[in-house]
């Protein structure tokens, strides 16, 4: 098992309630891949670098988990699609 962070940037144009419900969905796609989440981490809401779908900030969360070596690639094939994301990031920790 590999540990793992994914940076995970959700619209701020949503309400709470669809915020959280996006990542509770990540999380669950966490899981579901095999992942045991060792870090829910807390939204923040901070400003973008460049405007992303003309907004100037997201919610940004910090999800610390161990995984397979596969589990990486199935998750961000997932939230490829998902529509309140808007930026994503795997890295693997301890390198």
């Amino acid at each position: 098992m590999n540990k793992y962070e994914l940076t995970l940037v959700v619209s701020a144009g949503v309400d709470d309630e669809a915020r959280n419900a996006c990542i509770e969905q990540v999380k669950g796609l966490i899981e579901k891949n095999g992942g045991n989440i060792t870090d829910p981490g807390t939204p923040e809401k901070k400003r973008l670098a460049y405007d992303i779908q003309k907004m100037s900030e997201g919610w940004y969360v910090f999800i610390k988990f161990t995984a397979g070596p596969d589990a990486p690639a199935a998750i961000e094939k997932q939230l490829r699609i998902t529509s309140n994301v808007l930026r994503f990031l795997t890295t693997r920790e301890g390198e």
